[in-house]
């Protein structure tokens, strides 16, 4: 059932947090030795302007070369920072409030290549691919945020690779946007960029619709002083801010899945002082991101009951500090939207969406461990994360819903059975319904032809692709972009001109 023109919004979750991968003594324990490792241990590499600003804020310099994060400083930042604020869209149709627990989807990741189904391979990822991905989720209404799931590998030079997969994303969808730059000098032109899209840099102060996924620490307990200097530069000029840590338990954090937790809040936390000591309250989402680990390989195992523990346990730990906070699921180990996929991302997703993760990162499309992004499973995810967004809706309990009268009418005074009735929360549950998944009897489905959900999946991806070509960037404002910024290469065939 392909979805109609109006159909590519849907709510995020209710406020969830019904599953607990740790106890509330587990909380603490995880807590007190985050704080522990961050005042004893510290953090090596800061570069000097980092160094600098931690040092006013109250951070201790070792003779060691490490800094390290008082107490005291670090609770002092988790009370003053930002509990809640939004995530915008350049329609606000898809603002998205960051409170409650209440889990939002999207992509995100650094694949760098396309999984193409319909020759069961792979290929190396363009630009274009980007934006492709882009529109799909602009159709797609259960993936609520977009970030560039793949690496353009035709664009050689780093300042045109920033520039240009970040024109991608937001010229494919009206969704909040996440992207990242490779050095500092990379930031000002993208913020000229979106500032030209927004109508000047006082609106898009007001409603940024583009934030920062910032890896600026490199695991385990080091600072990354590219990715530093690139955060100052966003933090000033007003971009939300995603501080990463993504170590991988078994490599760069350690084999227990609990220390792999430890080191994760750790980093994430004294990337929030970092920002607040920039600018107390700026937008700082904790990007909880510790990866499981095959022990038989040591390869990443991102579809395992591992990784679902990790992202559940992730989400505990933000809603602990009563912070916005993102961790990754669904990022099948499964080459392809098969079996394997289908189990990988559901166990995955289905955990951060009960556990209450504010933002499930790489939730859609995602193979290989972050190795292949396909277009098609966008198009499958959808209908499953619909499906975890409805676990962790739970069954409401009302008078109405308990049927007393309904059941009482029909088996005294009606037909003896439930067809027709109205059905409470109809319009809501209509808006969870799969528009893929195979519900038909075996004889229907015989006669249909018996549909396979990937050639399904193959053809809805053409038909969106072949009509939808957002146009709130307008040909005019592209023309202009494009003589401002004669680096955008995003080809104009590509977006139907």
């Amino acid at each position: 059932m392909p979805l109609a023109a109006d159909e590519d919004h849907a709510p995020a979750g209710p406020a969830a947090g019904r599953y607990r991968a740790l106890s509330e003594a587990g909380i603490r324990r995880v807590h007190e030795t985050a704080l522990d490792l961050l005042e004893t241990v510290g953090f090596a590499n800061a570069p000097p302007s980092c160094a600098a600003v931690l040092a006013r804020a109250g951070a201790i310099a070792g003779g060691d070369g490490r800094l390290r994060f008082p107490r005291a400083l670090v609770l002092d930042t988790i009370a003053r920072a930002a509990p809640h604020f939004t995530l915008h869209g350049q329609d606000p149709r898809h603002d998205l409030a960051l409170q409650g627990g209440r889990p939002h989807f999207g992509t995100a990741g650094a694949a760098v290549h396309l999984v193409d189904l319909e020759a069961r391979d792979y290929r190396e990822s363009r630009l274009a691919d980007i934006y492709d991905a882009a529109r799909l989720v602009d159709a797609l209404a259960n993936i609520h945020f977009f970030q560039r799931p793949m690496v353009a590998r035709d664009m050689v030079d780093p300042a045109d690779l920033d520039l240009n997969t970040l024109y991608a994303c937001i010229a494919g969808t009206t969704k909040h946007v996440g992207t990242s730059f490779t050095v500092r000098e990379n930031v000002a032109p993208a913020l000229d960029l979106l500032h030209t899209v927004a109508g000047g840099e006082k609106k898009f102060r007001a409603r940024p619709f583009v934030s920062n996924s910032n890896p600026l620490i490199a695991s385990p307990l080091k600072f990354a002083a590219n990715a530093c200097g690139v955060l100052e530069s966003c933090v000033d000029g007003g971009l939300p801010v995603l501080v990463l840590s993504a170590g991988q338990a078994g490599t760069s954090a350690p084999p227990a899945l609990a220390g792999a937790l430890v080191q994760a809040v750790a980093e994430t936390l004294a990337g929030l002082v970092y920002v607040n000591a920039l600018r107390p309250g700026h937008p700082c989402i904790l990007g909880l991101f510790p990866f499981a680990c095959d022990p038989r390989t040591g390869a990443m195992a991102g579809g395992s009951a591992g990784q679902a523990l990790l992202a559940a346990a992730c989400g505990q730990m933000a809603a602990f500090y009563d912070l916005p906070g993102g961790s990754v699921a669904g990022m099948a180990d499964a080459k392809l939207p098969d079996v394997q996929s289908g189990y990988e991302k559901g166990i995955t997703e289905a955990m951060a969406a009960l556990a209450g993760v504010s933002l499930v990162y790489e939730a859609a499309g995602m193979h290989a461990a972050l190795g292949g992004f396909c277009l098609e499973s966008l198009v499958i995810d959808n209908d499953m994360i619909g499906e975890c967004l409805r676990c962790a809706e739970g069954i409401e309990v009302s008078d109405e819903t308990l049927s007393f009268e309904t059941i009482a009418r029909t088996c005294t005074r009606g037909p003896g059975h439930y067809l027709g009735e109205d059905r409470p929360g109809a319009a809501n549950e209509a808006a969870r319904q799969p528009a893929f998944a195979d519900r038909l009897g075996v004889k229907d489905w015989q006669e249909a032809g018996r549909p396979d959900m990937l050639q399904r999946a193959i053809a809805e991806k053409r038909r969106i692709l072949a009509h939808r070509f957002p146009r709130h960037i307008p040909r005019a404002l592209d023309d202009a972009l494009r003589a401002r910024h004669p680096n955008i290469l995003l080809p104009r065939e590509a977006m139907g001109w």
